[in-house]
């Protein structure tokens, strides 16, 4: 008998489609975590509520993400792959862990301040309690490890502050989750700011390449996408952040090294070098995109996958969330 996987949780939010960073920093390195844990992937619809949604819209778009889960090569057989919003142990969890949770903790939280700056029109209440949601994601499962990007680190720090503030009351309910460190996923920088992250919510749409976008658009982003005043292709984020990020880019979809690309390019204007990235990146998301949509032809085949996976999801996360109702002492129906 085998040593028992260790479990690890992560997700993605259900709004727009993912973007090439979304792609190349973490979901490409998911498809061969499964061979070392149990993973358990969600669409988090419900951390989407933050911000005013399009209903239709949203429903076409948490559907578009498990296609492209699925399309990228997650196993629904080999992960638990589940939407967020079907399994109520999370809301449940989270009410539950809102009242172990310090005002001044959330108040802390950088990703907050940012987020209410820029929708300063809809600092709702679930904005700022949003890491508790996360952490009633991450508990429920008992995670042992949780991929988390620079952006997310507070998250997991609170996290772990949570459950063990909760199992320091009632014992050891809450496997203390710690951050995965494997094979880093790239830091993909926005085609037309490399200073910002690549994001979907970028003003510039020549910024972000989408998963989606078709060939004609891909080669047409990276054609425009900015560099500098010299021309040499070399890797310097610091004084070469444009073309640093393109290398980053092209390195991650072919396999090379950073210096095989700088040797590669050699003597090579950056029209020649960015026509090379985009044509990589379009061979790179066409067979993704030849069974996203064959996929999404396949209404009943994507939902009998998702109905499966919620009932195995919900079963892990309810044995936690009885436990739990147990120990703070609440009726059982």
């Amino acid at each position: 008998m085998g040593e028992e996987k260790k479990i690890l949780y992560s997700g993605m939010q259900a709004t727009n489609t993912l973007t090439l960073g979304n792609y190349l920093g973490a979901l490409k390195n998911w498809v061969h975590l499964s061979e070392d844990y149990t993973c358990f992937f969600g669409v988090m619809d419900l951390h989407s509520l933050t911000v005013r949604q399009n209903p239709t819209e949203f429903r076409q778009n948490a559907k578009k993400l498990y296609a492209l889960y699925v399309a990228a090569g997650l196993s629904p057989e080999e992960n638990v792959l589940y939407f967020q919003s079907h399994v109520s142990a999370h809301a449940e969890l989270a009410w539950i862990l809102n009242c172990f949770t310090y005002m001044g903790e959330l108040g802390r939280m950088t990703q907050f301040k940012d987020k209410s700056a820029k929708h300063a029109d809809n600092v709702n209440a679930g904005l700022f309690t949003y890491p508790v949601l996360m952490a009633a994601d991450i508990l429920l499962y008992q995670a042992d490890a949780v991929p988390v990007g620079a952006d997310q680190k507070q998250h997991l720090e609170i996290c772990r502050d949570i459950a063990e503030r909760f199992n320091g009351i009632y014992g050891d309910v809450f496997t203390i989750p710690e951050p995965y460190i494997g094979k880093a996923g790239a830091r993909i920088q926005s085609l037309s700011d490399p200073e910002k992250k690549m994001s979907k919510s970028d003003e510039n749409p020549n910024g972000a390449v989408m998963l989606l976008d078709d060939r004609d658009t891909v080669l047409r982003k990276f054609k425009r996408a900015v560099t500098d005043s010299e021309s040499a292709v070399r890797f310097d984020p610091e004084k070469k952040p444009g073309v640093s990020n393109l290398i980053n880019i092209y390195s991650s979809v072919t396999g090379k090294t950073k210096e095989d690309v700088e040797a590669e390019f050699d003597g090579k204007g950056y029209g020649e070098f960015k026509a090379a990235v985009g044509e990589a990146v379009a061979d790179e998301l066409a067979p993704l995109q030849k069974k996203y949509e064959k996929l999404m032809a396949e209404k009943s085949w994507l939902e009998e996958r998702i109905r499966e996976n919620d009932q195995k999801a919900a079963y892990c996360a309810n044995k936690t969330l009885r436990k739990v109702k147990k120990k703070v002492g609440l009726t059982e129906p």
